[in-house]
């Protein structure tokens, strides 16, 4: 009779060894399918991007006569929605003494949806229009052409932090693809 309470004993140390061993097989298989299902997006984004690098080396070779862009459409059921960003005041590259620049950027997406998730990636966006802005010289942003020049830049960083790659075209000029569609000075100052 002695050995009858050992055997309950015994079976009391095997079932959590019985369940941690089905706890680890079941987290093993999840982390499985998580890098397959990943690898597989993966390369379906690589197929993606060499499918279009492929069609642009094509358009690259085929010379055709410039025509201009197509006019936007403006779709006034579905307004833009704008994501107003904190001010921005950095120092300018030096070129002859101090200066600094002070704006505030507006960045325009489709829908409402996507300006919520921009919420996710403020830091990261911000840090690199602060790079960017501070790596310009002033005389680069007194004139209109500049400052286009640098919305057009801060554009293809933001969609760049989100992941949407730049391209090229073959003429130089960058292109982006992302969310982001434009962004908006409602200030611009140099001092």
């Amino acid at each position: 009779m002695a050995k009858a309470p050992t055997k309950p004993e015994a079976t009391a140390e095997a079932a959590p060894k019985g369940k941690s061993k089905l706890l680890m097989i079941i987290v093993i298989v999840l982390l499985l399918v998580l890098i397959i299902v990943a690898g597989g997006v993966g390369a379906l984004l690589l197929l993606k991007n060499k499918g279009s690098s492929d069609e642009s080396a094509a358009a690259a070779t085929t010379v055709t006569p410039s025509a201009p862009p197509p006019a936007p459409v403006v779709d006034l059921s579905k307004p833009p929605t704008f994501v107003p960003l904190d001010p921005f005041t950095v120092n300018l590259r030096r070129e002859e003494g101090d200066h600094y620049l002070q704006t505030v950027i507006v960045l325009r997406v489709a829908d409402a949806k996507t300006g919520e998730g921009l919420k996710a990636f403020m830091p990261e966006i911000r840090h690199r229009i602060n790079l960017l802005l501070s790596s310009r010289l002033p005389s680069e942003l007194f004139n209109t052409e500049g400052r286009e020049l640098l919305a057009t830049s801060i554009v293809d960083e933001a969609n760049a932090a989100l992941g949407f790659p730049v391209q090229t075209d073959a003429r130089g000029r960058t292109t982006s693809t992302g969310p982001i569609q434009a962004v908006l000075f409602n200030s611009f100052i140099i001092q």
